[in-house]
């Protein structure tokens, strides 16, 4: 039952920072129908980003730790929305009116520069950081000495990615900038119509979706300790998965299929072999679509005719 509840806990941590990155992917998607396939490299370089701003802090004299991850968090979603808003001015704005592979192949492109980009910066090898927030609560104890533990960095993940939730649900649901949102989901030449700046929407879009990478990208910074170029690729493909396996489209599928991946890679890792959790994970990924094609919250797409 311990190993169960530490395992758990591993899982909704991971799951956290899946959905997170899976929300990105799906906002994009609402909206203009296509995959930022450059979103995890996104996530990657806010990891970076975060990684100098500790840095740079730690040697201006600021090391008081809740004041040094508020301004790293800020630093980061700053620069991290500037380069989401690049990719949309760069490698889709010019090809929205284009064949639909088009953007496709510009954003896969767009990752492989924003990899060789960070690559010749950074260089090839992993970039580590000492723990900076130490400590946590001891929930259960077994006889052996195996112990239960919620860290503060895995406590702070979870409030935080609720938090998030909470508020994105809430912005989308409530406020004009998201009904401006849903209306170029549904159709952007009427939206276009009725005075809704579809660019502006769109641009805003990947804004907000590569804010949410950036706090994923300083919590996983936080929570492991390490980051590389090629980071973004991994961690971006298993939030696409999440995304598509909670119904891409869906701003609490995205959630829903983040927490299920990473509970899904926690328990496999535990209870069977490391190796093998990615194959797991992509495999419930090919079961669910066989029998849900839409994914477990998403609707199934009407073709306009």
């Amino acid at each position: 039952m311990e190993y169960f509840l530490q395992q758990l806990i591993n899982g909704l941590t991971l799951g956290s920072i899946f959905g997170l990155i899976a929300i990105g992917y799906t906002m994009v998607y609402g909206i203009i129908g296509m995959i930022n396939f450059a979103h995890g490299d996104i996530f990657m370089v806010s990891g970076f980003i975060a990684l100098m701003s500790f840095m740079i802090l730690g040697i201006a004299g600021v090391t008081w730790v809740p004041l040094a991850l508020a301004l790293v968090l800020v630093i980061a979603m700053i620069f991290t929305s500037v380069y989401g808003w690049t990719v949309e001015r760069v490698a889709y704005r010019p090809l929205r009116g284009s064949f639909r592979l088009a953007p496709l192949i510009s954003a896969l492109g767009m990752s492989i520069f924003l990899q060789n980009y960070v690559q010749l910066l950074q260089g090839a090898r992993s970039k580590a950081m000492p723990p900076m927030i130490e400590g946590g609560f001891t929930l259960m104890e077994r006889a052996d000495g195996f112990t239960v533990d919620l860290s503060y960095v895995r406590l702070m993940i979870i409030v935080a990615t609720l938090v998030l939730m909470i508020a994105f649900t809430t912005l989308i649901a409530k406020t004009s900038l998201g009904r401006q949102q849903r209306a170029c989901e549904q159709d952007k030449k009427m939206a276009a119509l009725l005075g809704v700046n579809v660019d502006r929407t769109i641009s805003l879009t990947f804004v907000m979706g590569a804010g949410l990478a950036a706090v994923a990208g300083c919590m996983y910074l936080l929570l492991y300790g390490v980051i590389d170029f090629y980071e973004g690729f991994v961690v971006g493909i298993k939030a696409f998965t999440a995304a598509v396996l909670g119904g891409i489209g869906s701003l609490p599928g995205a959630m829903l299929g983040g927490l299920m991946l990473g509970l899904i890679e926690a328990f496999w890792s535990g209870y069977g072999s490391v190796e093998g959790k990615d194959v797991a994970a992509f495999g419930i990924l090919v079961l669910v679509l066989i029998f849900r094609p839409s994914g477990l919250l998403g609707r199934p797409e009407i073709e306009k005719v």
